[in-house]
């Protein structure tokens, strides 16, 4: 017999009930959504700074990032997304876009009209609060990169970054905390954390020497993870993961 094929909205619902306990009336709501699925390339953008968006995008597969070009072209990444995020829910409100999301890896995703999403959002208000507390925790992961960025040092911005991304796949049921996958080359975390590609290369080799992580490729192993949280100065709170899933370092 023939596996069955999910549907495509899917990682939308699981996403969803991550935060919020939702009906059988609204989880078929969801899946009834109007979409349109695609498949795009790595560097692909899913919006563009200034464009007038008409739909809102569900990332169903693959790795994308949030990010502003300053005046002399320096590039800042606000933020990863992964499968199930609502890379751009602000959309259904906001007039334009005030930020680029583009694709990091080959990414499957489904766009969702404006529209649609505004209705069953003030239509079921189940979805709605689901939606409201997956924009707040993006707020929440917003100034937590705020403060590393702009208050932590360099080894200390990587390991933070590293903590968050390990914590946020094991959620996702992506990977291991203390195994995964880093979709990202040196000049991409560079970006995200402020830093030079050359101070990324010179910091992760000596937390490589230092026994905290080892790096094959793409592949991340770290040897002891409360350590590397520690070194991070990394507290899990600001994710918002459920009580299960919740690792605070004090």
């Amino acid at each position: 017999m023939l596996a069955k094929t999910p549907h495509p909205l899917a990682p939308l619902v699981d996403k969803l009930e991550y935060a919020h306990v939702l009906s059988e009336e609204d989880r078929a709501a969801v899946l009834a959504l109007p979409h349109s699925l695609k498949a795009l390339e790595p560097h692909s953008y899913i919006v563009r700074e200034g464009d007038k968006p008409t739909s809102s995008c569900l990332l169903r597969n693959g790795f994308a990032f949030r990010h502003k070009v300053v005046g002399d072209g320096g590039r800042q990444i606000c933020s990863i997304h992964m499968k199930g995020d609502m890379v751009d829910l602000q959309n259904s409100l906001l007039g334009y876009a005030d930020h680029s999301v583009q694709a990091l890896t080959r990414i499957e995703v489904a766009f969702i009209p404006r529209e649609a999403i505004r209705q069953i959002a003030f239509d079921r208000p189940a979805v709605g609060m689901a939606m409201w507390f997956d924009t707040l925790v993006d707020g929440s992961i917003f100034r937590e990169w705020i403060t590393n960025v702009g208050r932590r040092k360099a080894r200390l911005r990587l390991a933070h970054l590293l903590c968050e991304f390990s914590l946020r796949l094991e959620a996702a049921g992506l990977g291991k905390r203390d195994d995964y996958t880093l979709p990202m080359t040196q000049e991409q975390l560079a970006d995200c954390t402020g830093l030079t590609s050359v101070h990324v290369n010179r910091t992760l080799r000596g937390m490589d020497a230092d026994g905290l992580l080892t790096r094959t490729n793409r592949s991340v192993t770290v040897s002891d993870w409360k350590k590397l949280a520690k070194v991070g100065d990394f507290r899990s709170a600001y994710l918002h993961l459920r009580e299960d899933q919740l690792e605070i370092v004090q």
